[in-house]
């Protein structure tokens, strides 16, 4: 298997190598049929898809084949539909480059980018990317589709699904339990059952990358329900068998087994070799944590062939690695050394980075049985350094991980709430309007009812204000909020390109922002976020936005502002946030100084778009926290990057 392939299987399969530590690009669009696609020919073909995906791809040539020559004139949804089905065939047998050559042919075929056959091109399109750049190219345009669909919608829950697969893609698996979930609580609001079973894996695969277990296995069983009542053996395989992973990571080893045979013989069962291969890989790991060295063995050289025919070669090492610990339980510690010893050869820098320190542990162990002490006692501190740094990434990671799920969960209910404001205010403006038309026409106290009407106008204006100004509001720093400041950065853009006058964007993340929150509590961070927002009013123009974007991130919008007068605000912003001090009672370790990476794009690169400049604003943003943080970067190939002085 290509090692940027990714399907929906391979998610579950890969959810530990991939998503915990980038080894592998995985992740799925949005599973087929979310959107409410009513083409008949895709009704009739979309089960046959996660059944049996190979005649799929048969049963679309066929009737591809049998359309007129002109076929994209006079049935263009007919031919995009097909499209689609062969779209999603491809991605579930791991093919992505046909995927995307389907989807791109499909989507030319369509005008109107709201309809949600569009769409399941679209999230077809869009996960059929492995690199960064792609990925945020794509994600550009789904974000400018969904500025066209009513928030809360089937269409727009189901982009947002495809976001979030598409971020864990980015390694940003925070900002994706953040999307998935709210598109979780929206389905579960609006009783879209296809959107919440899709929702629901992505949460157990992002969570299970975070290392919070339990909530993972919760969300993983309503995909294995519905995939179990449709049939869709090609994807119930991949959740049972992360459902597996799932289980041995708890300890439940021998529940572990019982899942991970089961979805062995399902994937046996529709002739996919390479998940048979997975599954008997975790099998002859999990064999090995029960002592049954003789049965780890069997499935190991069962999975060992298939894998090395796949050509990653993490998977072949992780095998070896397997492989040598049960030469070691079985008294053969000369083998297993030799095993080890390729598997260490490039110390793990081709390895899965969680498979690394159990491979020098084992090696320790080998040393040490054959008396060479010197290698076993290197071999063992490595290990413990690697192991010491994984255990306290897990631990940072599982925190972030309750804490944006806790903050989805808060936006999402503060956003219903404030809906059903907005929605009862208007109910009750509308009655009472009616109310005093029929009044009027009755005859009674004409000036009373003018005066009556007049005052509920008013008063129905006030509370609508009072809602909009909550509804645009950062409760924390008193900011515009995420959907505000895109209205006015959009607003401000418009006028930019319409008077050809230059506009600069800056992305701003704060520095080591969870280190604040773990060592002095969450309520020093905020106090952080405050600080800024204050200090900030006072450092900016009266036509400069400010908002915050999310989290630790505000978006910064600079109009009639070229890229050298952004770079000297943007440097009076970091001169203020130096000056924060963060209030912390007992530090267990000294705290850094409050500084914050920033990325800048300007219009003068070209973007025409809000969701352009602010992706290649987070580009640089990225390239600003990989030089070292408490930097700036500018997003323009040929622009000398500028860096602020770094600082610890």
């Amino acid at each position: 298997m290509d090692a940027h392939r990714f399907n929906r299987r391979a998610t579950l399969r890969g959810c530990a190598a991939a998503l915990l530590f980038g080894a592998w690009a995985l992740g799925p669009a949005a599973r087929a049929g979310c959107f409410d696609v009513r083409a008949p020919v895709f009704r009739e073909l979309r089960p046959l898809v996660m059944q049996n995906p190979g005649r799929a791809l048969s049963e679309v040539k066929a009737r591809m084949d049998a359309l007129p020559p002109d076929a994209a004139q006079r049935e263009p949804r007919t031919l995009a539909a097909l499209y689609a089905i062969r779209a999603s065939a491809y991605g579930e047998l791991t093919l992505t480059h046909p995927q995307r050559a389907a989807a791109r042919a499909g989507l030319a075929l369509l005008g109107d980018r709201t309809d949600p056959l569009r769409l399941e091109l679209l999230a077809n399109y869009g996960s059929s990317f492995s690199s960064a750049a792609a990925i945020t190219r794509a994600l550009v345009e789904i974000n400018r589709t969904r500025a066209l669909l009513p928030p809360g919608s089937r269409s727009d829950v189901c982009l947002e699904i495809s976001q979030g697969f598409m971020n864990m893609l980015r390694n940003r698996a925070s900002l994706a339990i953040r999307e998935l979930t709210q598109a979780y609580m929206e389905s579960v609001a609006n009783k879209l059952t296809l959107a919440r079973v899709e929702a629901s894996e992505g949460l157990a695969v992002a969570l299970r990358s975070m290392g919070d277990n339990h909530e993972a296995l919760n969300y993983i069983r309503p995909q294995i329900d519905w995939d179990k009542a449709h049939h869709a053996s090609d994807d119930l395989s991949g959740g049972v068998y992360f459902k597996g992973e799932i289980l041995r990571a708890m300890g439940h080893y021998h529940r572990a087994i019982a899942a991970l045979r089961q979805s062995r013989a399902i994937s046996s069962s529709v002739g996919d070799q390479q998940g048979t291969a997975y599954s008997n890989l975790r099998i002859c790991e999990t064999d090995i944590a029960l002592k049954h060295y003789a049965a780890a063995r069997r499935a190991c050289d069962r999975a060992a062939p298939v894998l090395a025919a796949g050509k990653v070669a993490s998977m072949i090492k992780e095998t070896h690695v397997q492989l040598a610990r049960i030469d070691l339980a079985q008294g053969d510690p000369r083998r297993a050394l030799q095993l080890l010893n390729h598997v260490l050869d490039k110390h793990g820098a081709d390895m899965v980075a969680f498979t690394v320190a159990p491979a020098y542990l084992a090696r320790a162990e080998a040393n040490a049985a054959l008396h060479h002490y010197s290698g076993a006692y290197h071999d063992l501190a490595t290990y413990m350094r690697l192991y010491t740094a994984q255990n306290r990434s897990n631990q940072a990671r599982l925190r972030e991980a309750l804490e944006v799920r806790f903050q989805a969960k808060q936006e999402f209910q503060r956003n219903a709430v404030l809906r059903r404001k907005l929605q009862a205010a208007s109910d009750e403006a509308t009655k009472q309007k009616q109310l005093l038309l029929w009044m009027k026409a009755a005859g009674i106290g004409g000036a009373l009812v003018i005066a009556l009407l007049s005052y509920i106008v008013i008063a129905d204006r006030r509370h609508r204000r009072q809602l909009v100004l909550l509804a645009n509001a950062d409760p924390l720093t008193g900011m515009p909020n995420r959907g505000r400041t895109a209205q006015l950065a959009t607003a401000a853009l418009t006028e930019a390109l319409e008077h050809s006058r230059p506009l600069t964007v800056a992305l701003i993340d704060f520095d080591y922002f969870k280190t604040i929150n773990d060592q002095c509590g969450h309520a020093a961070g905020d106090h952080v976020l405050r600080e800024f927002a204050h200090l900030s009013r006072g450092a900016l123009r009266a036509g400069d936005i400010l908002g915050r974007w999310g989290g630790e991130e505000f978006l910064l919008v600079l109009p009639d502002a070229t890229l050298d007068s952004a770079l000297a605000t943007v440097e009076r912003l970091r001169v203020l946030a130096l000056g924060i001090q963060i209030p912390c009672p007992e530090p267990q370790i000294p705290l850094p100084r409050v500084t914050f990476s920033a990325g800048l794009a300007s219009t003068a690169d070209g973007p025409r778009t809000l969701d352009e400049i602010v992706a290649r604003a987070d580009v640089a943003l990225y390239e600003a926290k990989d030089a070292g943080r408490d930097a700036v970067r500018i997003s323009k190939a040929r622009a000398q990057s500028a860096p602020t002085p770094r600082r610890a």
